[in-house]
């Protein structure tokens, strides 16, 4: 490792959890790079995401968002395509955007669509799917209410999802945060995730709660201290 990551990671003791707050003030004292990092919660959860009935997702609306300039495509006709616009979505459109995707587009970060095209957005599931990018009624993201969800999305909506591990990722703002907004963000999300617990899952559920900077070392939460089960 270079200097700078081992000399931040010194200003953590190894082993010791600490409580959110104190967390989040490591994260920011082990900055040592000089562009704004994002700020990320990982959960190690102890389920089964091989076991449909076990996989743990949803979303949540960050109080003091992410940080980040989300570009939202929606896909939309006539007078909800206008509603989208009026929201703040940067693209709309529907056979015509398909056409770009196809092509190779693929310039923006959340896509939202009615449920009445959803038979033209389906044949871009090989291309969306795997980003993450698919519109999912259970998200949200497939709705005639588009103006909510171009909102939500934008004030910083979060969707999070068990990876294979068992472990969630998501970014709950940057290092240039104040303190406790970072940790309002990540009890946002852990708070979330709790209510999120599936009903086959024994055991500890939450087993780890880590937070780290992109660069930085990561700094082990002590559950408690966010009321975690």
């Amino acid at each position: 490792m270079g200097k700078k990551i081992v000399t931040a990671t010194e200003k953590i003791e190894k082993g010791k959890e600490y409580s959110i707050e104190e967390a989040v003030n490591k994260v920011k004292e082990s900055v040592f790079v000089k562009f704004d990092e994002t700020v990320d919660l990982a959960l190690n959860l102890g389920v089964d995401p091989k076991k449909s009935e076990q996989m743990v997702r949803g979303t949540a609306v960050l109080p003091y968002g992410t940080g980040k300039n989300v570009r939202v495509l929606v896909f939309a006709k006539g007078e909800k395509e206008k509603e989208a616009i009026d929201a703040g979505a940067d693209f709309t459109g529907a056979e015509d955007m398909v056409e770009k995707i196809t092509k190779g587009w693929l310039d923006f970060d959340k896509v939202v669509a009615t449920p009445d095209v959803m038979g033209v957005v389906g044949k871009l599931g090989k291309i969306l799917g795997p980003r993450g990018l698919m519109p999912n009624p259970k998200l949200g993201t497939v709705t005639f209410e588009v103006a909510k969800a171009v909102k939500e999305i934008k004030a910083g909506k979060v969707e999070y999802r068990t990876e294979k591990a068992g472990v969630i990722h998501v970014p709950i703002g940057k290092v240039s945060f104040e303190p406790n907004k970072l940790v309002d963000n990540a009890r946002m999300i852990i708070e979330s995730v709790i209510k999120a617990k599936p009903a086959t899952s024994k055991g500890k559920y939450i087993k780890k709660i880590h937070i780290s900077s992109t660069m930085g070392p990561s700094v082990r939460v002590d559950i408690g201290s966010v009321s975690a089960k």
